[in-house]
């Protein structure tokens, strides 16, 4: 059983999260590196270039990468600290297992290896191949992401892998499939710049994506008009021309009413409609009834406000939608995507300069991890698991037959319910915390303590590992070399600066370990990341993500390659559909009805407020790498609850006044911040912590019927005011929560 075999508060002494900080005057041998190394951020879907200083095998600073051309050298917060997670006090240094009443305790390799692979064995023989599952993450590289595919289906021999993109990108993937066929922001971001009109709906730019501000500054300084579509009034929509403070839930009620309003002002693009697209009757047949006034009645915007967004956005000659998880974490996050998308498609302003469309991805691989590994439903090129000829393609590549390739999975939170079944007895993860991050935490919690056996393989001890009965010490992003794929589709050197401390292993060679022990090692022979990436390119190869003609050499010469690019000789794409020809079957961009539905969750008398979550500038996703950082921390050191100054005076609620905060599913205490930047219905707390600081706690399972995203944007709450002061943020250490 995957219980915890010490107190939280034991395994947090030894394992952390500690703080650590970076001495006053730097490093020893920052200034006199023995080497720079070009490479990436090792967070956001930006992947930021930034040069590593090291000595003697330590990361010990960074310096801007000028030349990369994305960033140009600017940096986040989190971007700055980032390297300090090498030579990190809490970084695992050994494999580590469970040993009951005591906690963890450092064993060999061979017996780490050597158990796990017998207790992959026993469960299999004893409940079936599919008993044992996987997760995985995509701050993994595109060569990891690959092998975590292949290593799954062809070693383990499991359907049951999914990964943490399923909190990602997936409604956005899925509306862009649906739309247009293939699943990629249609434009790179320099395309903003002569963008007359930019939205931005669901997604706080400034504090989660700060260096994509910039290329969005740049056309504010040019006179592009900006229209931010949030319920709170983040930080990019202070200087917005429009803020439209949406009613979480509702976003596909106000994007039917815009394109309605398009639609009877004549504000469309006839001939891109009529010859390069199909389905447009019937999308506004689904929103002939979608008039201002109900949109205002709805979605709580004014009906002005909506009409002046519209007419902004019709009459445009240039613009640029963006979008990210506000719409997307919701049971029916693909049709506010797809609604989105028939924004654009309706004005015909896509496939030429400077007007585009574009889901930005969260974390750091959620393009290319996607791509190529590790989703329950897809194949490397972005195939379709239940393809016959995308399987017979795979297979030879993998040099397997067919009929042993697994079919469909379990999504992440899908694997979860069926642990609570019984029908997944097994779990192997690796970069990723579902027990922070996945929904109805508490749930999670003890879906682990049924397992029979959980290995992880993380650098750090992270909440979920907790429950590891192995824990296998695997690899930073900088010890590694590999490629990953940008939120603009530009693939990318990841550059290896050191190699793993102390007995830790790279990630690549613990699963070919495993592979190896568990009879498949004429499938896994891999001398480098290099040889893997080559047979991605192949496994890619006539596939909607087509890498075929991408090589390191190539990555290297270009400061990167946008896919597709199909032979060596093809330049890249860094704009679609520049031609008109989409990859949808008929070869025309699709419009796709989207009515609107009510959220999973709605608020009733006994839970009156609507709760949203998201995230903070200075954290990043569970917090397994920033809750270590110091000054990361200091930045943000807890949560809060977001709360408007009229919905605090109705519950008598005080500035830092701790606040009972209840769901269906759990509770949580959090101190108030009474700001007038949100709603005055609706209340907000960041997800980036655990434990009684978790709010994923208080978070529905409820999923996207197609995408399996779970609904984290809305879920009904009621407050309770405690009637006491929360103590300075400090003495609260909510970057060890327990």
């Amino acid at each position: 059983m995957a219980k915890l075999p010490v107190s939280t508060e034991k395994i947090i002494e030894q394992f952390g999260p500690h703080l650590n900080y970076a001495p006053v005057d730097g490093y020893d041998g920052r200034d006199e590196p023995d080497d720079v190394v070009k490479t990436h951020c090792c967070f956001c879907g930006m992947q930021c270039g930034i040069q590593l200083l090291v000595k003697e095998n330590k990361v010990v600073g960074f310096e801007p990468w000028m030349e990369f051309p994305f960033n140009e050298g600017r940096l986040c917060p989190k971007g700055v600290q980032r390297y300090l997670q090498n030579n990190h006090p809490d970084r695992l240094l050994h494999p580590i297992q469970r040993v009951e009443g005591k906690g963890f305790e450092k064993v060999s390799w061979d017996d780490a290896m050597d158990k796990t692979v017998s207790e992959i064995k026993r469960i299999q023989e004893k409940y079936g191949k599919h008993a044992f599952s996987m997760l995985s993450g995509v701050s993994l590289t595109n060569e990891k992401s690959y092998l975590v595919g292949k290593f799954a289906r062809v070693a383990l021999k499991t359907r049951n892998l999914d990964y943490n993109g399923r909190l990602c990108m997936v409604s956005a993937g899925a509306g862009n499939k649906k739309a247009f066929g293939l699943d990629r922001a249609s434009n790179n971001y320099s395309d903003l710049e002569y963008a007359e009109v930019i939205i931005v709906a669901g997604a706080n730019i400034s504090e989660t994506f700060p260096t994509l501000t910039h290329w969005i500054w740049k056309a504010r300084d040019r006179g592009a008009k900006l229209i931010v579509i949030d319920p709170r009034m983040i930080p990019l929509a202070r200087t917005a021309d429009i803020h439209l403070d949406v009613k979480p839930g509702t976003d596909s009620a106000l994007y039917g009413a815009m394109l309605k309003y398009l639609v009877d002002h004549d504000m469309l693009d006839h001939d891109f409609i009529d010859n390069y697209t199909s389905g447009f009757q019937e999308t506004i047949d689904a929103v002939k009834d979608y008039t201002l006034e109900w949109a205002e009645e709805v979605t709580g915007i004014d009906k002005e406000k909506i009409k002046a967004a519209a007419e902004l956005w019709g009459k445009a000659k240039t613009s640029f939608l963006l979008h990210a998880r506000g719409i997307e974490h919701h049971s029916k996050g693909v049709d506010n995507v797809l609604g989105c998308i028939n924004l654009v498609l309706a004005t015909g302003r896509i496939g030429r300069p400077y007007c585009g469309y574009g889901t930005i991805t969260g974390q750091g691989n959620g393009q290319g991890g996607r791509e190529h590994g590790h989703k329950c439903d897809q194949l490397p090129g972005n195939r379709d698991i239940e393809n016959p000829e995308h399987r017979k393609y795979i297979s030879e590549v993998w040099g397997i037959d067919e009929k042993d390739l697994p079919g469909k999975g379990l999504t992440a939170y899908e694997i979860i319910e069926a642990i609570h079944r019984d029908e997944i007895k097994g779990l192997i993860s690796i970069c990723f915390n579902p027990l922070v991050s996945l929904p109805n935490n508490n749930y999670v919690r003890s879906a682990l303590e049924k397992l029979e056996f959980y290995v992880c393989i993380d650098f750090f001890l992270n909440e979920t590992a907790r429950h590891a009965d192995i824990v296998l010490a695997g690899s930073l992003q900088e010890e590694e070399e590999g490629t990953t794929t940008s939120a603009e589709g530009r693939v990318i050197r990841i550059r290896q600066a050191v190699t793993p401390p102390g007995e830790a292993r790279t990630d690549t060679s613990i699963l070919l370990e495993i592979a190896k022990r568990l009879g498949e090692e004429d499938k896994f022979t891999y001398d480098n990341s290099e040889e893997i990436f080559n047979e991605l390119r192949v496994a890619s190869k006539g596939g909607t993500a087509d890498y075929f003609g991408i090589t390191y050499k190539k990555v290297e010469d270009n400061m990167g390659i946008f896919w597709p690019c199909p032979t060596e000789d093809h330049p890249g794409t860094p704009r679609l559909w520049e031609d008109k020809k989409f990859k949808t079957p008929d070869g025309k961009a699709h419009f796709n009805p989207a009515p609107y539905k009510l959220p999973g969750e709605v608020t009733d008398e006994e839970y009156p407020i609507t709760l949203t979550t998201g995230r903070v500038v200075s954290q990043y996703l569970s917090g397994t790498q920033t809750r270590r950082i110091g000054k990361l921390v200091d930045q943000f050191p807890e949560p809060m609850l977001e709360i408007h100054p009229e919905l605090a005076e109705k519950y008598g609620i005080k500035q830092r006044e701790l606040v009972r905060v209840a769901t269906r599913r759990g509770e949580g205490i959090f101190p108030a911040n009474i700001v007038e930047t949100i709603r005055k219905d609706t209340v907000f707390i960041p997800y980036h912590w655990p434990g009684h600081k978790s709010a994923n706690q208080l978070t529905p399972g409820t999923l996207d019927p197609i995408s399996k995203i779970p609904e984290f944007k809305v879920c009904a709450c009621l407050l309770d005011p405690q009637g006491k002061i929360a103590p300075p943020a400090k003495e609260s250490e909510a970057y060890a929560s327990v």
